[in-house]
């Protein structure tokens, strides 16, 4: 393929670099202007038409033109007017490579950049890959006839099948049947494979549980446990249909195991026994112990749980060498239970469960367990179900996490910028804030997020004298100003850069579920 790009003068060695490696013949137009962007589809014709001799080429020899991504108007108008089948290019020079060698697999398009085709398609690719696993019957029977997979419900479960996402409604039976269905649908929602019946430990709250189960098995199309270590607990949620039981241990055992043997329930075993206060204090004693509870509980299938410790408490890592020394002579599915970390560790969420989820897939996990208690772990079930995918996309290939189609990269990006700057030979100076505050005779505003019929939005009233006129809502900050301002609600250009800049916080708040206030910065300072 003869492919012809355009680009700017800032970006030409780049754009030059990444074309040299293409298998295709490509030619690089440069623009007589820096940045690229401020191309238009109309300038382009005029310089193709007028500058092909010059550029030494035939424009008609070529079979693709591709614009900058960054272009935003529609550049279907330089194909109208050239012949040439014309598309945007990636919006980041770095993309091009990748771009090219893709070219004959991709839909390119006139209005959206090649580098979110890409990543568009690269992603349905590894979720196809997934849902085909899935959907695979015969495939599904075979894996089931191994001892490290099991069923939860109707849920295949093993170190087979893509990592499942369990998320734990902490104090459930203190809450109303509204607000546990509501959380329950959160999580659902956010990817959670199970839903798990949270228990108020120190106190007996059996009466509760079967208006708990039957609601959630009614209306959630997953498998619900119930987690407690009290056999009257227990046997009320069994009897109400659970489809599994966090936990027992050497405590309860005796009085909880005909229960799961009789209605055939599987159960997560823990290397304890709390009922005397006692918890394994080295590695050789977690295996140990648990390994003769799984030879007690006979009769059922079980998920092994070593207990995951927190950071600088008993050992991460000697929980961690506990779970691989297990998995390494026992074939049982295990339970990572992530939540234990991410809750206590003040830090972002997203790449502790990601690395997490790592480490879980070397050892074998077949359970991701989490909570989500605190602000700091807020989204955790979502970034678990998105790190699950990764890691069993990673497994099958044999390759690493990378460019596998889905990310958790979400604050940063994947690649640095491309360091292209312009240097302008114009007057420099350094901004300040003006400190006078002059009040808009069109009104004021004030700005929340809050969460309607399940969705979370951005509201703003407009107020005229501290007396509400009108709400406006939306997603997005410019779904809100441009409502702004066809209504004629500001009158004034600082009100008007201040309420933009607003808006663009919140939605930003929204994006990251970060906590919203006016007026306040969104981010802190590490130190």
């Amino acid at each position: 393929m003869k492919i012809l790009i355009v680009t700017g003068k800032l970006a030409e060695n780049l754009v030059k670099n990444q074309s040299s490696k293409s298998e295709h013949e490509v030619h690089v137009h440069v623009v007589d202007t820096p940045i690229a962007a401020f191309l238009t589809p109309q300038r382009i014709v005029n310089e193709l038409e007028g500058g092909g001799a010059q550029g030494g080429y035939d424009l008609g020899s070529f079979d693709t033109i591709l614009t900058p991504g960054l272009l935003r108007k529609d550049v279907a108008e330089v194909q109208e007017k050239t012949g040439i089948a014309t598309y945007k290019g990636p919006k980041d020079a770095a993309d091009l490579g990748i771009v090219l060698e893709m070219m004959e697999k991709l839909e390119l398009s006139s209005k959206t950049p090649a580098d979110k085709l890409i990543e568009d398609e690269l992603m349905k690719r590894a979720l196809q890959f997934i849902e085909d696993f899935e959907n695979n019957e015969e495939t599904r029977t075979e894996l089931l006839e191994k001892p490290e997979n099991i069923t939860v419900g109707r849920l295949a479960v093993g170190e087979d099948f893509p990592m499942r996402v369990l998320a734990e409604i902490a104090n459930a039976p203190l809450m109303s049947h509204e607000e546990l269905l509501k959380r329950a649908e959160y999580f659902v929602k956010s990817g959670a494979d199970m839903v798990d019946i949270g228990m108020v430990a120190g106190e007996t709250l059996a009466d509760r549980i079967p208006g708990m189960v039957k609601l959630l098995k009614e209306n959630l199309d997953v498998a619900v446990s119930i987690d407690s270590l009290n056999p009257v607990e227990i046997r009320a949620a069994v009897e109400a249909g659970v489809d599994m039981v966090l936990s027992l241990d050497h405590g309860n055992y005796e009085e909880v195991l005909p229960l799961l043997q009789e209605k055939n329930i599987p159960a997560v075993i823990l290397p304890t026994d709390y009922s005397k206060n006692w918890v394994p204090k080295t590695i050789d004693e977690r295996v140990e112990s648990l390994e003769k509870l799984r030879k007690k509980c006979r009769g059922i299938d079980v998920i092994a749980d070593l207990v995951l410790d927190p950071i600088n408490s008993t050992s991460i890592v000697d929980s961690i060498i506990a779970c691989r020394r297990f998995k390494e002579r026992n074939p049982e599915p295990l339970f990572f239970g992530i939540g234990n970390v991410t809750e206590l560790l003040d830090t972002d969420s997203v790449g502790v469960n990601a690395l997490l989820a790592g480490i879980a897939m070397e050892l074998g996990a077949s359970v991701l367990f989490t909570p989500e208690e605190s602000g700091k772990t807020i989204g955790s079930v979502k970034e678990l179900a998105v790190s699950s995918k990764m890691m069993f996309l990673s497994k099958s290939r044999g390759s690493i996490p990378k460019d596998l189609g889905i990310n958790l990269v979400v604050f940063k990006d994947k690649r640095r910028g491309d360091g292209i700057t312009e240097e302008a030979d114009v007057p420099s100076y350094e901004g300040k804030i003006e400190e006078r505050f002059v009040r808009d005779p069109s009104g004021s505003f004030k700005i929340t997020i809050e969460e309607s019929e399940g969705e979370k939005k951005i509201k703003v009233v407009h107020y005229i004298k501290m007396e509400p006129q009108i709400a406006i809502s939306g997603f997005t900050a410019k779904e809100i100003y441009d409502e702004i301002l066809r209504r004629g609600l500001i009158s004034r250009m600082e009100h008007a850069a201040y309420l933009g800049s607003e808006l663009q916080k919140a939605e930003i708040a929204l994006k990251t579920g970060k906590n919203y206030v006016q007026d306040f910065p969104l981010f802190k300072k590490f130190l």
